[in-house]
């Protein structure tokens, strides 16, 4: 999996692309921690080229999202493409990981 990163104010956001798997897990916790540093309160996924997560990289995002959470953050996913929706609806986790169609829609969410 690729990941690039970039702030927006008080937002950090990391770009996914190709495939989320267990392998990948310690360098998306790397680069979440690396934006949180940086002061990003919220945290957004870009997800549009991310073409599969596993149930390992789901549960990382899970518990990011809670250590957000209890700094008074929140996570955000940007525009899914069909699969990990899929993936997301199978494993009842669309209403647990917000998700917005563009990084814009998804900061005004957070104000």
């Amino acid at each position: 999996m690729k990941i690039s990163a970039h702030d927006f104010e008080h937002i950090g956001v990391l770009t996914l692309s190709g495939e989320f798997t267990a392998d990948d897990i310690s360098g998306f916790e790397r680069a979440a921690t690396e934006r949180r540093a940086k002061s990003a309160r919220h945290l957004l996924l870009n997800v549009e080229h991310l073409e599969f997560i596993d149930s390992a990289a789901l549960e990382s995002c899970l518990r990011l999202q809670r250590s957000l959470g209890e700094s008074g953050g929140q996570l955000r996913l940007i525009s899914p493409d069909t699969t990990v929706s899929t993936i997301l609806a199978l494993t009842r986790l669309e209403l647990a990981l917000e998700s917005h169609p563009t990084v814009e829609h998804a900061v005004r969410s957070l104000r």
